[in-house]
């Protein structure tokens, strides 16, 4: 008994490594010796006798031989192979008749009739019964794949398993529905849920994807968003480039009115001539200092609105000073029904944009005219100092300036360009 079956298993390992084709991932080698290991578990817990156990042995070496000649219909192949294979080695007839009928009992779609042919079905399909049946499942779905039979998606492969373990399959020896039916229902269990996991994924998937599409058509477009982020921040720039300006001139009027105070004014008793270039220096400083405030100075606001301001869409949100004295609770109702509104957004956005825009053009308007005084009341003192010391022989340069040089100097920090100057 031992000897005729080392000798088959030797005959169906060069079988398959010589004439099987590597495109069978599941229906090989590794799965003949699963299905003789899985006979020999029942054979050695079921009161089976030698010669049974001889023919079922048999049968598990022999049963998937016919791949090698045929995928539909291999059964037939198979016993063709087992009966040259066996009489070649004077095996008797009957136990050959015995092992052929076993090899056709593992036809999954037919039901098995004998008893024999059940304990071979069970071994055949105990995988479904293992710990190991995720791999051997998925080593069946990809050589249908690669065999060009049929191609399963993922869930598609999942539903078949699901249909196969829960109606097509069943276990009929008393051994494989106590240890191996079990292990199944667990499996069968797994893949439910694992369906279950993959249904709610998907559901998921399919919400935010169309939560997306709601939220896209309900958004203001990408280019009209940009154009407001855009113009926004350049608004925003522009006037603090435009306050920088306005504190910088702020800063220098303030350092000459201090100079012109502090060395001047003192000798205006005793150098008459310089009172008009000094009163013209000094005036044009003073209304640079003065159109420099005034360019810079916040208005007040109210800082209220009204639930009909609201309804009516007269009032603008995205500006603090329309809502700084209101109540928080009054505030978010507000926003909430701002934003249920596409058009009071887009309205909102361009009144800040356009009152922005109306405030940076009496800055820059000021600030011109700022400059302008500036730069021509800074000529027309250097001329009025010439032509007063022109008309005054007597009168040198020394009476203008300070004896001290040194107390001309002053140190100049401007916050807003990070430097020092030196003035002297």
């Amino acid at each position: 008994m031992s000897n005729i079956i080392e000798k088959t298993e030797k005959f169906v390992f060069d079988l398959f490594k010589n004439d099987l084709d590597n495109t069978f991932l599941y229906h090989n080698h590794t799965h003949t010796e699963r299905v003789l290991k899985s006979t020999r578990e029942i054979i050695e817990n079921s009161d089976i006798n030698e010669h049974d156990a001889l023919v079922l042995q048999l049968a598990a070496l022999l049963h998937d031989t016919g791949y090698t000649k045929v995928r539909d219909g291999h059964e037939e192949e198979s016993v063709k192979i087992a009966d040259d294979f066996l009489k070649e080695n004077k095996v008797e007839e009957a136990t050959i008749n015995e092992v052929e009928k076993c090899i056709m009992e593992t036809k999954f779609k037919d039901s098995p009739s004998t008893h024999l042919g059940k304990i071979i079905r069970d071994a055949d399909a105990s995988h479904f019964g293992k710990k190991y049946f995720p791999e051997a499942s998925e080593f069946l779905r990809k050589e249908l794949e690669i065999q060009g039979i049929k191609t399963y998606s993922p869930s598609e492969w999942l539903d078949e398993n699901i249909k196969v373990l829960s109606k097509k399959h069943e276990f009929y020896t008393d051994y494989a529905l106590k240890n191996w039916q079990p292990r199944k229902e667990k499996n069968l269990s797994k893949l439910i849920k694992t369906k279950k996991k993959a249904k709610s994924k998907m559901k998921t998937e399919e919400m935010k994807a169309k939560f997306k599409a709601q939220y896209k058509n309900a958004s203001p477009e990408r280019g009209i968003q940009t154009f407001y982020r855009v113009a926004l921040r350049n608004h925003i720039k522009l006037s603090d480039i435009a306050d920088t300006k306005a504190n910088i001139l702020l800063s220098v009027n303030a350092i000459i009115i201090s100079l012109v105070l502090a060395n001047l004014i003192s000798k205006l008793d005793t150098n008459a001539y310089l009172i008009y270039p000094t009163a013209i220096f000094t005036l044009s400083c003073v209304i640079s200092m003065v159109l420099s405030i005034i360019a810079t100075r916040p208005n007040v606001t109210s800082g209220e609105f009204t639930k009909e301001d609201v309804a009516n869409k007269d009032v603008n949100l995205t500006f603090f000073g329309n809502f700084h004295k209101m109540e928080l609770k009054e505030y978010e109702w507000a926003v909430n029904e701002l934003i249920k509104d596409k058009d009071y957004v887009y309205s909102s956005l361009t009144k800040d944009l356009y009152f922005l825009g109306k405030v940076l053009e009496r800055k820059y308007r000021i600030l011109r005219v700022t400059y302008t005084i500036f730069m021509t009341g800074m000529i027309v003192s250097v001329i009025a100092f010439g032509v007063a010391l022109k008309t005054h022989p007597g009168a040198e340069l020394k009476d203008v300036l300070p004896t001290d040089p040194t107390s001309m100097q002053i140190d100049v920090v401007t916050p807003e360009l990070n430097k020092t100057y030196r003035l002297g």
